[in-house]
């Protein structure tokens, strides 16, 4: 007799991936992408020093597009449309 898997959360946001990158390529120095995705901290911390003069930023938009970023509550943003 097999136990059942043990409950999993869903780990896929609800968040829409095409928002956060076009967020994240046209506003992403003042950390608009971070906000929605509910990380306010972060967000505020890009405003102070314009995404890490860039380096933050370009950095969020390389782990958007391959699929590595993840929301407030660590789920990883994957549905484009």
């Amino acid at each position: 007799m097999s136990n059942p898997a043990p409950y999993q959360a869903d780990t896929t946001s609800p968040k829409l991936l095409l928002a956060a990158v076009l967020l994240c390529f046209f506003l992403g120095t003042i950390g608009v992408h971070r906000f929605y995705v509910g990380k306010i901290g972060t967000g505020v911390l890009m405003i102070l020093t314009l995404g890490g003069l860039g380096v933050w930023t370009l950095i969020d938009l390389v782990m958007l597009i391959v699929g590595a970023f993840r929301d407030k509550e660590g789920r990883k943003l994957t549905q484009w449309t």
